[in-house]
């Protein structure tokens, strides 16, 4: 009775270790939530350990079904254990014996949410459901736009020029395709993980300008599994290549620029200097003019005159004015006074008639009645 005691309780206490150590093996690692395109399909990655050594795929069962419900199963090795709506729509695409458990869901559709769980089945050792690591999907119903790169806009003709144009997915078994709207120029393409659950496509599109790629655009377009499409366009400018032309016509504008200032400059200083000289010369026949007129009266006011010579030179002015012979006694003009001169060859009287002296003040009359 001891004895079958003591047997019960070593294999309770071997159940115990050995449920300790099996419950550290059976580990999975999934992300816990993808993004997925309504009509496209979507990668689920999917990694889980096992206890034991490692054993072919025909060894090991692996199960997909819904969080919920172990019983909604939404992948089977066996189609018939498939729920309706997901029949023909998943497949593994892991190598069980490998560890993987990667699922892929075609021709998503909007109530494909999950979670989903994946369980593991070992005949000989054991079978575990990893319900603590299940996958969501984020429904998508357009895709995103590809970016579109490049390092500048503006090119010179014959320049090289590299576009780059990527788009991000969750389904690299139908990853998108990518088109540029250019049919001239070489084309490289390259697939790369961004991160688990998220891949990206890339297309780099090299040619060399030419003067008709001025003002054009150039598109890309991503067509992705499912028929849905999107694509991103960029306008790019192309300057003519300079040439000698470039250099000699504005060397020639300013050139002949500067030529035509001088030479207008000329004419304008030779214009001035002509105008200069005509007043000057003005000036100067006109000084010459007064200086003689000058002269004249002062040899006219030096000439000694006689009395007769005023009574006779009033007198006639006096005829001049009157148009009759008149008398007029001589007048004796003071020693200190000076004689005004008459014009004798002039018809009118000189200005200054009215007082043969030019100094009024010292007039002293002595023979006057």
């Amino acid at each position: 009775m001891h004895v079958h005691k003591r047997l019960a309780f070593c294999w309770l206490y071997l159940q115990v270790i050995f449920a300790s150590v099996l419950s550290d093996v059976w580990k999975a690692e999934v992300v816990s939530e993808i993004e997925a395109l309504v009509t496209s399909c979507v990668v689920i990655p999917c990694k889980f350990q096992y206890p034991g050594t490692q054993l072919p795929d025909s060894r090991v069962r692996g199960i997909w079904h819904k969080q919920k419900n172990q019983r909604e199963i939404i992948y089977h090795e066996d189609s018939t254990n498939v729920v309706e709506n997901f029949k023909g729509r998943t497949k593994l695409l892991g190598s069980l014996g490998q560890k993987n458990c990667t699922l892929e869901i075609d021709d998503i559709r909007n109530h494909d949410n999950g979670p989903f769980c994946f369980r593991a089945e070992i005949p000989t050792i054991d079978k575990y459901s990893f319900e603590e690591k299940c996958v969501s999907l984020s429904m998508l119903s357009n895709p995103r736009e590809p970016v579109l790169e490049q390092k500048k806009m503006y090119f010179v003709e014959g320049q090289h020029a590299l576009f780059k144009c990527s788009v991000r997915h969750t389904c690299p078994s139908h990853p998108p395709k990518l088109t540029w709207s250019r049919s001239e120029g070489e084309v490289h393409y390259s697939h790369n993980k961004i991160h688990e659950g998220t891949w990206q496509v890339e297309a780099l599109l090299s040619f060399t300008t030419k003067e008709q790629d001025h003002n054009t655009e150039i598109r890309c377009k991503a067509v992705f599994h499912g028929n849905k499409e999107t694509e991103s366009k960029f306008e790019m400018f192309v300057k003519e290549k300079p040439n000698i032309l470039h250099f000699i016509i504005p060397v020639i504008s300013v050139v002949g620029a500067i030529i035509f200032f001088v030479v207008m400059g000329f004419f304008v200083i030779k214009k001035y200097k002509r105008q200069i000289q005509e007043l000057q010369s003005r000036n100067e026949n006109g000084l010459w003019s007064r200086i003689s007129r000058v002269s004249r009266r002062f040899r006219n006011h030096r000439r000694p005159e006689t009395g007769m010579d005023v009574v006779n030179k009033s007198n006639n002015c006096m005829d001049t004015m009157s148009g009759m012979t008149g008398f007029s006694k001589p007048r004796f003009p003071s020693p200190k006074s000076e004689q005004k001169n008459y014009n004798r060859s002039e018809v009118t009287c000189s200005a200054d008639y009215d007082d043969d002296y030019t100094n009024t003040a010292d007039l002293n009359v002595y023979g006057n009645l």
